[in-house]
């Protein structure tokens, strides 16, 4: 099974790269200023629709970044792809999950999501307000591009012409398309099944492994390809991520979700 959260007690800061993704979906600048106002020491922050979104794109509510944007966005940082990283948000949010598939996608492979956010830990480790000193990389990324899902790709798995089951991070009422308060249309990418992300923490924080292996392992055949989507890509990190902790071994996100897909493709209801 993959580890993608990392416990406090487990967290070493003096070995590993922060990334701070906190962000407020109703206060756009909300996540910079509280980076600004105090974070890990050694922390970069990444803001959601500036760094981890395209958000020019019509591909989605946050859709996809570029390979090129990554790639800048992690010289910036000054990571190399062998580094220990460990990103943070104010807990149990997707934030956080949503840089952890960016970095996976790009080739990294120790990054980790601090289970209990900042605000739990905040009293537990060196806090600084300082942006720290950066030597820009040259780091050149190794994509896995099998976990990253577009509109086509899809379209293959409703058809039945590729194998995978969509599952909609969404809330129950919305995946059934009782009612809709974002999207324009109401309902759920066709032959996708619901799991509501609100149902994989508790407390401030994600649930351990073996929660979430007892919540996620009946949602399929746990060898058979699994989409996460949700509403704009964002709340399908915290599913995706969730899936690979339960033992999932093949697991994509469909960063577009619902909200790409309803450009030009029918929905279902019920």
């Amino acid at each position: 099974m993959t580890n993608v959260f990392m416990n406090w007690k487990d967290l070493q800061p003096e070995k590993v790269r922060f990334i701070d993704t906190r962000f407020d979906l109703a206060n756009k600048t909300s996540g910079r200023e509280m980076y600004d106002e105090g974070h890990l020491e050694g922390a970069v922050y990444w803001d959601l629709e500036q760094d981890l979104s395209e958000m020019t794109s019509k591909m989605g509510r946050h859709p996809m970044i570029s390979k090129e944007k990554m790639t800048k966005l992690c010289r910036q940082a000054g990571l190399q792809l062998e580094d220990a990283i460990v990103v943070y948000d104010q807990g149990a949010s997707p934030f956080a999950l949503r840089a952890y598939f960016l970095l996976e996608w790009a080739g990294f492979t120790n990054v980790h999501v601090l289970r209990e956010g900042y605000e739990a830990v905040k009293g537990l480790f060196r806090i600084s307000k300082e942006q720290p000193e950066i030597s820009v990389s040259d780091v050149v990324p190794n994509w896995e591009d099998a976990i990253y899902m577009d509109v086509d790709d899809v379209k293959k798995v409703v058809a039945g012409e590729s194998e995978g089951q969509l599952v909609d991070a969404r809330a129950a009422f919305r995946f059934k398309g009782e009612s809709e308060p974002i999207d324009s249309v109401a309902g759920h990418i066709p032959t996708a099944i619901n799991v509501d992300w609100e149902q994989l923490k508790e407390d401030g924080k994600f649930l351990e492994k073996d929660l979430l292996v007892e919540k996620l392992q009946h949602v399929t055949d746990i060898n058979k390809p699994v989409i996460a989507y949700c509403g704009s890509g964002v709340t399908a990190a915290p599913l995706y991520a969730s899936l690979k902790e339960a033992g999932y071994s093949d697991v994509k996100l469909y960063v577009g979700s619902y909200s790409d897909w309803i450009r030009d493709n029918e929905v279902e209801r019920g």
